[in-house]
C-alpha cells in the first residue's frame, strides 16, 4: 500500500531543551563545529557518511520520549545546549564586519536580495546539483559571517536534484525521492492569522500560478524558497518546482517566471509580515532568475513611472554575475512563449511586451531572432556585471561584446570578482585547530590522518555502491583493501559535462594502469560525479571510467564513488594529497573544488583555467600544459597531447616528491608545498573575501546610483539616452590632424615627445556636454588593430565652424616605445552613466586604417 497524505509527528520538547529546535531550524550548524557534535551526540550510532551527514531536524524527529526525559536531565547536555543556544544569540546579534564598515560610510544597502535557482548550504537541504549552487550557499554563509543584510531567494523543489546509482553495467542511474518540508530544517511563512503566505502569478487562459514560502535560516540571512506543490494549484502547475533543472522548455520558463517574477513579490511579502527593510540592490546570479527586473519594472510602472525610467531605476540597483563561458550554457526560450506568458494575458499586464522581448533579443550576439536570451536580458537590466574569474572575466567580456557595439572587448562593462569557499562548511576541524607555525611533522601526519579516514570513508561508500549494482556481501572481500592510506591519493570530482573532461585520465590506459601500480610510487585514484540525466554522452563518460575502476588488476588503487554531493565532498577534499582539474580552458568559469582541496592542504593539479589561471605559483601545485595552435584544433591530438603531459608530470614531478622522504620518513619538500598552500593560497579562496569584494565593488555603489535615481531623474536619464539613440547616427569625426612631425606614413617620433591632435567633430542635434572626444593611442599590429590603449580627453577649442562642426585638441604623451597607432573616438557621456561604454555607442573616423596610423616611438 501506497500512502495518500505525508504528515510528519514533532515530538514535544521539554522546556529545558526547547533551545534544540532553534539550533536545529539555524543552519549555522553545517559550518559550527561545537553545534554539530552536539546533535551527532544525540545519534545513538553515531553519524554515517553513508547517511547524508548530521541532519538535526531529522534526530530530533526520531527522539523517543525516554531519551528526551534523559537529556531534559543531563546536567552536563543542558550545559552544553546553554552554551550553543547563547553562542547563536551573540552570532545573530552583535555586530560584525557589516555593521562596523557601515558606520564608515552612509551608503551602505540597508538590505539586499541575492536570487539563484539553486543552493547547496547542506545536505540536510539538497536544492543543489553542482557549482553554482555551492557557490550560492557558500555566499549566503559568508554574508551571514560578515553581517551582511542578505536575503536569499529560490525555490523549494520537492524531488531536489537526483540521486545517483549505478547499473551493473556501471551505467548512471536516477532517484528522485520525495522532500517533505515538514522534514527539513525550514518554516512556512505566515500571515498575521495564522494563514500561510503566499504568492501568486497570473498565467495564459485564465489559471494561476501560487507558491507558499518556506526560510531556510542561515544564519543571519533568511533564505526564501517558493514552492508550488499547494493544494489550490491545477496539476501542471503543481509540479512547477518538482525537480532542480527538470522538465521542457515551458517547464522552465514557469520555473523561472516563479524564481524571478514570484521572487520579488516573495521578498515583498517577507520584508511586509517581518519588518525587514526593503533591498536596495537585487543580485541576480546567473540568467535564470532575471524576471526579477521586469517585475521591479512593473511595480514602478504602478508607482507612475514609464517602461523606460523604470528601466533605468531597475538597472541602477541591479548586479549580474554571469558564470557561464559558453554561449550553450545560457537559457534560451521561443520568443512566442514568452510573450504569451508575460503580456496582457500572462505575469506581467500592463508592462509592454514589446520591450520585454527587445531586453532578451540575442542578434546582436551572432544569436537567432525568435530566441529569448536571459543572459543578454540579464545584462540589459543590470548597471553592474561580473565573471566569477579574471579569466572568465575576459570570457564574458568577449562572449557579450556584441551588446556594446563600437567597443573593444576589454572596455566591455563587464567586470570580475574571482569565487570564494566557505572555510568553515569545507576545512577539516583537525585542520582548523592547526597551530600558526606547525612543524613538518605535524603537517605530514595530519595528511595522513586525513587520507586514512578518507580511505575508510571510501570503503564504506564502495561495498554500498557495489551491494546496489547487485552484488552479493560474500563477494566484496576485496573492499576491505581497497586503497592505501600510505599511498599519493588524487581526487577528482565534478558534474560531468564532456567539457570538465573525466575520462582524460583514460586516454592512455596502460600508462595509467603504470602509474597506479608503480612498485615504488604507486598512485591512488577517488573520481566522483554525475552526469545530467538527460546527458546520455556524459553517462557514457561515467560508464567508461567504472568499467576501468572494475578491473580487477587496478580496482584497489582507483574507484569510482557515486552521488557525489555535500556530504562526500567534506571528507573527500581533505583526504586527498591532490586535487585534479582537466577541463578545456577556458571553458571553466571558476572551478572552487581546488579551492576548497587547497583550504585542506591539498596540493592541485589543474589546466590553467577559472581560478588557478589566475594564481598559480609553483609552490601551490602543478600547471598541465595545454595544447594550442593546430594541434588545439584536433580534438583527438589535443587529448592526446594534454593527457600526456598530465602523465608526465604525475610519472616525473608529483609522485617523486610525495615519496622524497628523509630520514625522519617525512616529505619536506611535500610538506614545504602543503604549507605554502594553507598560508598563501588559502586566504585568496575564502568566500569571506569574495563576499567583501562584492559588498564594496558592486553593492555598495549599486545603492547609491539607485537612491541618485529620483523619479525625476530616471525620467530624465531616460530621455537623455533616448535623445542620444536617435541624434548618435549624425554624430561622425569628420577631420583628424596629428602633430606636423607625424604627418608622413609611419614616421619617427622621439620618447617624450607631445605632439597635438586636433579633430573636427559633428554633433547633429547633441551638444558639446552630452558627449565625450578622446585621442586613443596604443600599440598597432600588421593590421592597424589597436590594444594596450589610452585615451586622452580633448577638449572643445573654440567655436563651431561655417558647416557646424565643433574643434576639439589635446597634447598625446609619447612615453612607451614602439611601434604605435593613434584614433579619435566620441561616446556619450552622463553624469548618471556607471560606464561609458553603457549605451554601446561609439563614433570613429571614417577611415579608421590609412595613413598615418603607425607611429614608430625611439
Amino acid at each position: 500500500m501506497k500512502a495518500i497524505r505525508r504528515f510528519t509527528v514533532r515530538p514535544v520538547l521539554p522546556d529545558t531543551l526547547r533551545p534544540l529546535a532553534d539550533l536545529a531550524h539555524n543552519l549555522r550548524w553545517s559550518w559550527h563545529e561545537p553545534t554539530r557534535a552536539l546533535f551527532e551526540s544525540l545519534e545513538p550510532a553515531g553519524p554515517s557518511t553513508l547517511s547524508g551527514g548530521t541532519d538535526p531536524v531529522r534526530i530530533l524527529g526520531a527522539l523517543e520520549a525516554p531519551r528526551l526525559a534523559a537529556l531534559a536531565a543531563d546536567q552536563d547536555f543542558l550545559a552544553r545546549l546553554r552554551a550553543a543556544a547563547e553562542d547563536l544569540d551573540s552570532y545573530l546579534h552583535a555586530p560584525r564586519w557589516y555593521q562596523r564598515a557601515s558606520e564608515r560610510t552612509a551608503d551602505a544597502p540597508a538590505a539586499l536580495a541575492y536570487f539563484s535557482p539553486e543552493f547547496g548550504v547542506t545536505a540536510a537541504l539538497p536544492q543543489y546539483s553542482g557549482g553554482l549552487g555551492i557557490l550560492a550557499g557558500d555566499h549566503l554563509k559568508s554574508a551571514s559571517d560578515l553581517g551582511v543584510p542578505l536575503i536569499g531567494v529560490g525555490l523549494l523543489y520537492r524531488h531536489g536534484y537526483f540521486r545517483q546509482s549505478l547499473g551493473r553495467d556501471g551505467w548512471q542511474q536516477e532517484q528522485y525521492p520525495v522532500l517533505d518540508p515538514g522534514e527539513l530544517p525550514v518554516t512556512l511563512l505566515r500571515e498575521a492569522d495564522g494563514a500561510p503566505a503566499r504568492i501568486t502569478l497570473a498565467l495564459p487562459g485564465g489559471r494561476s500560478l501560487h507558491a507558499h514560502l518556506w526560510i531556510a535560516q542561515v544564519g543571519r540571512v533568511p533564505l526564501l524558497m517558493l514552492d508550488s506543490d499547494v493544494e489550490e494549484n491545477a496539476p501542471g502547475e503543481r509540479s512547477v518546482t518538482d525537480r532542480l533543472y527538470g522538465g521542457g522548455s515551458e517547464h522552465r520558463l514557469l520555473q523561472e517566471m516563479l524564481l524571478g517574477i514570484g521572487g520579488v513579490r516573495a521578498v515583498r511579502t517577507y520584508t511586509r509580515l517581518t519588518g525587514t527593510p526593503a533591498p536596495e540592490v537585487f543580485h541576480t546570479n546567473e540568467g535564470h532568475a532575471g524576471f526579477l527586473g521586469l517585475e521591479r519594472i512593473r511595480e514602478l510602472q504602478g508607482e507612475g513611472l514609464d517602461f523606460d525610467s523604470a528601466l533605468e531605476t531597475v538597472r541602477a540597483g541591479t548586479v549580474f554575475t554571469t558564470h557561464t563561458p559558453v554561449p550553450a550554457g545560457i537559457d534560451r526560450f521561443d520568443r512566442t512563449l514568452v510573450a504569451r506568458h508575460l503580456g496582457e494575458d500572462g505575469a506581467l499586464p500592463g508592462v509592454d511586451t514589446g520591450k520585454v522581448l527587445a531586453l532578451g533579443d540575442e542578434t546582436p550576439l551572432g544569436g537567432e531572432p525568435g530566441v529569448f536570451n536571459m543572459a543578454a536580458m540579464g545584462l540589459r537590466l543590470a548597471q553592474r556585471a561580473n565573471g566569477v574569474s579574471t579569466l572568465h572575466g575576459a570570457v564574458s567580456r568577449a562572449m557579450f561584446a556584441g551588446l556594446w557595439p563600437g567597443f573593444d572587448a576589454d572596455e566591455v562593462p563587464i567586470t570580475s570578482i574571482t569565487n570564494g569557499v566557505h572555510a568553515p562548511t569545507w576545512v577539516a576541524p583537525e585542520v582548523g585547530r592547526l597551530g600558526p607555525d606547525p612543524s613538518d611533522r605535524e603537517l605530514w601526519e595530519l595528511r595522513r590522518t586525513l587520507r586514512e579516514r578518507l580511505v575508510t570513508d571510501v570503503r564504506e561508500r564502495l561495498r554500498a555502491s557495489w551491494r546496489q549494482r547487485g552484488a552479493a556481501a560474500a563477494e566484496l572481500g576485496w573492499t576491505d583493501s581497497v586503497l592505501d592510506p600510505d599511498v599519493l591519493t588524487i581526487g577528482f570530482a565534478r558534474r560531468v559535462p564532456s567539457y570538465k573532461r573525466l575520462t582524460l585520465m583514460l586516454r592512455d590506459k596502460d600508462r595509467l594502469r603504470a602509474l597506479l601500480l608503480h612498485p615504488e610510487r604507486p598512485v591512488q585514484l577517488v573520481v566522483a560525479g554525475k552526469a545530467h540525466p538527460a546527458d546520455d554522452g556524459g553517462k557514457r563518460l561515467v560508464q567508461e571510467l567504472v568499467r576501468f575502476a572494475d578491473d580487477p588488476r587496478v580496482r584497489h588503487r582507483i574507484v569510482f564513488l557515486p552521488d557525489y554531493g555535500m556530504a562526500m565532498a567534506r571528507g573527500l577534499y581533505p583526504g586527498c594529497d591532490v586535487w585534479l582539474n582537466n577541463p578545456l580552458r577556458p571553458l571553466e568559469a571558476c572551478g572552487t573544488s581546488g579551492m576548497k582541496a587547497a583550504l585542506n592542504g591539498c596540493l592541485n593539479l589543474s589546466v590553467l583555467d577559472g581560478w588557478w589561471d589566475e594564481w598559480f605559483e609553483p609552490d601551490f601545485g602543478w600547471a598541465i600544459p595545454t595544447a594550442d595552435g593546430a594541434a588545439a584544433a584536433d580534438e583527438d591530438r589535443r587529448d592526446d597531447l594534454e593527457a600526456a603531459a598530465l602523465y608526465e608530470l604525475i610519472e616525473r614531478r608529483v609522485a617523486p616528491r610525495f615519496y622524497d622522504r628523509g630520514p625522519d620518513g617525512v616529505p619536506a619538500g611535500w610538506t614545504a608545498m602543503v604549507r605554502r598552500t594553507l598560508t598563501d593560497l588559502g586566504p585568496k579562496a575564502l568566500a569571506d573575501r569574495m563576499v567583501r569584494e562584492y559588498v564594496e565593488r558592486l553593492y555598495v555603489p549599486a545603492a547609491a546610483a539607485r537612491r541618485a535615481l529620483t523619479p525625476d531623474r530616471a525620467r530624465e536619464l531616460a530621455a537623455w539616452k533616448a535623445r542620444v539613440r536617435e541624434a548618435w547616427p549624425k554624430v561622425t569625426v569628420d577631420h583628424v590632424e596629428v602633430g606636423d612631425d607625424l604627418a608622413d606614413d609611419l614616421a619617427d617620433a622621439e620618447l617624450g615627445a607631445t605632439p597635438v591632435v586636433r579633430v573636427r567633430v559633428a554633433l547633429g542635434a547633441l551638444a558639446p556636454d552630452d558627449v565625450e572626444v578622446q585621442a586613443v593611442t596604443g600599440r598597432v599590429d600588421a593590421d592597424d588593430t589597436l590594444a594596450d590603449t589610452r585615451a586622452v580627453p580633448l577638449k572643445p577649442a573654440g567655436g563651431p565652424d561655417l558647416e557646424g562642426r565643433q574643434p576639439y585638441a589635446g597634447t598625446l604623451a609619447l612615453d612607451r616605445t614602439g611601434s604605435f597607432g593613434c584614433t579619435v573616438r566620441v561616446r556619450p557621456t552622463h553624469p548618471l552613466l556607471a560606464h561609458p561604454a553603457e549605451l554601446g555607442l561609439v563614433a570613429l573616423p571614417e577611415e579608421t586604417k590609412g595613413e598615418g596610423a603607425g607611429v614608430l616611438l625611439r
